[in-house]
């Protein structure tokens, strides 16, 4: 199970799909993972769902593909028999959750109160749905509700758009998120996979919101960066910071007291959620550098170097601050 919810966690975005045709099932994963994002909930709205599924599952064997508004026992075992990889429900029933425990598949009932979550956590669950999300009081709410159970994961569902998801993907009791602007009902029916394709790689980019940080330059001695960010800080009215081994002018650019990691110096890229971020340039065949995985004071990561040159500048993510 925990190798289900590290591949969820790492995309970051459930797709939630409803199909009227299962051969619709097969071009659609494949638009979807073009897009960067080869994972689905297919739900159990229509008939075509467990078909969509089992075709999934035979074509395309990599893609996570999971079953969604699972209501019954009877819908699991049709869903996981099919090939479903992961169960959604949008309530807490015991039969479900008790079935696909039974049979080993992840299930992430629906949760919305404090007595759902300790009957989920009464079946061991660590990962439960929250839907619908934005109906309940979106990213305020979650936080509240998280704050007492610390062990367990949230998938919010519901009201979550292009605009709001890298606020809730930058939260760090979020699995991932799900939502149906991927893969919209009518560019399905009408074919338009090529279309789904973009919104899927649209949404994994609108989830990192990838930003400028500031730019680095490395340069020969403490006092050549100081004389630098002075002059600088002077030129564009900033202030002067210290960072740890380089002086920064103001948020824009950060002067290296030796030679860092760069020909020339390093770009900071800032991101809503630097892990999801560093997975998806892993899976782009990039690696980090270990001595560049730099740590707050908290022990959690705030930046990590890609290895190699980029014109003459090393690249490194850097996570934004936490939205209050």
């Amino acid at each position: 199970m925990d190798a289900v919810f590290e591949k969820i966690y790492e995309y970051g975005i459930i797709p939630v799909v409803t199909l009227e045709r299962a051969n619709d099932a097969v071009p659609l994963a494949r638009a979807l993972s073009e897009g960067g994002l080869p994972v689905a909930e297919i739900t159990f709205r229509t008939d075509a769902a467990a078909d969509a599924i089992r075709a999934i599952a035979a074509e395309l064997p990599g893609f996570l593909v999971g079953a969604g508004t699972v209501l019954t026992p009877k819908q699991a075992h049709d869903a996981i028999d099919a090939g479903a990889k992961f169960v959604v429900s949008p309530g807490i029933n015991p039969a479900v959750v008790e079935y696909c425990l039974s049979r080993e598949v992840p299930v992430m009932p629906g949760c919305a109160t404090p007595t759902e979550i300790e009957q989920a956590l009464h079946y061991g669950l660590s990962a439960v749905k929250f839907f619908p999300a934005e109906q309940l009081g979106g990213l305020p709410m979650l936080r509240a509700l998280a704050a007492p159970y610390r062990a367990v994961k949230f998938v919010p569902t519901g009201g979550v758009t292009l605009e709001n998801l890298s606020a809730y993907a930058a939260n760090e009791r979020v699995l991932a998120v799900g939502g149906s602007f991927a893969a919209p009902a009518e560019l399905i029916a009408a074919g338009r996979f090529d279309e789904i394709a973009g919104l899927a790689r649209a949404a994994m980019f609108a989830m990192f919101d990838f930003s400028l940080a500031h730019v680095g330059i490395n340069c020969g001695s403490p006092e050549e960066a100081r004389a630098g960010a002075e002059l600088l800080c002077g030129l564009f009215g900033q202030d002067t910071r210290l960072g740890s081994g380089s002086v920064f002018v103001g948020g824009m650019l950060e002067l290296m007291e030796k030679k860092y990691f760069g020909a020339h110096g390093h770009i900071g890229i800032a991101t809503a959620t630097l892990e999801r971020a560093m997975k998806y340039f892993l899976r782009l065949g990039y690696e980090f550098e270990p001595e560049g995985l730099l740590y707050g004071e908290d022990g959690k990561l705030r930046a990590a170097y890609i290895k190699g040159d980029f014109l003459g500048f090393a690249l490194h993510l850097a996570r934004k601050p936490a939205a209050k």
